[in-house]
């Protein structure tokens, strides 16, 4: 599974070269263009690697660092940006800034420095995925909920990896089947939907129901007041 990198920077042209480069070095990246933006990201999704813009419009990177800090995630982040004061520096690895790379840069620089965060000893975020006080750990094939364990089968585990990987996207039938079961689906078996009761038996035992159905569409992992 290829790590996943948020990049939280409000300068379009920055972000399409970042986009485009690391997406080419067969990252999964997704951005976010401020602050209040970049929380709910980092909120609601795993991520094996943050870029972070230190100004941002709204909350700024440091006030948005220091709060994700003391969420005690240890995602590590490296900052971006045009500040490069020594004192600035000091501030912004006091946040919680595990690296720290001044404008303008050069992409190899870069992708440097994100390999050598991806390789740390104890970096294993990517084999744990997170979303909405969901987590599952790849390695274990455990799954909690707010802390409490979930009893899933192989194929429900399986089925609640692939939400927690796409948190807000409808996810199809057609989909759902071929990645989960890896087989072509035909239309007419209920074997999705039959899991997806029982998962969703499971998760609301604990907390609201985060699996919604969107009608003739499919699947969503999205709180229920959002849907």
């Amino acid at each position: 599974m290829s790590s996943r990198i948020l990049i939280i920077e409000d300068e379009p042209r920055i972000v399409d070269f970042l986009l485009r480069g690391l997406t080419e070095e067969g990252y999964q990246v997704e951005s976010a263009a401020d602050g209040a933006l970049g929380r709910i990201a980092l909120q609601n999704q795993s991520w094996d690697l943050v870029l972070l813009d230190w100004w941002l419009p709204g909350e700024d990177g440091v006030d948005l660092l220091r709060r994700f800090r003391q969420q005690n995630r240890t995602t590590p982040v490296l900052f971006l940006t045009a500040r490069d004061a020594v004192e600035q520096r000091v501030e912004g690895l006091d946040a919680g800034a595990d690296d720290y790379l001044c404008k303008p840069f050069s992409f190899d620089e870069l992708l440097a420095r994100v390999r050598a965060l991806l390789r740390r000893p104890d970096q294993k975020s990517s084999l744990r995925l997170e979303v909405f006080g969901i987590q599952a750990d790849l390695s274990s094939q455990q799954a909690t909920r707010d802390g409490q364990p979930l009893n899933l089968t192989a194929k429900e585990f399986s089925l609640l990896c692939l939400f927690l990987k796409h948190p807000g996207s409808v996810l199809t039938r057609t989909r759902i089947f071929e990645t989960v079961w890896g087989d072509h689906f035909d239309g007419l078996s209920n074997t999705i939907e039959v899991h997806v009761k029982e998962l969703r038996r499971k998760l609301e035992a604990i907390g609201p129901r985060v699996i919604q159905t969107r009608r003739n569409r499919g699947y969503i992992l999205q709180p229920e007041q959002d849907s």
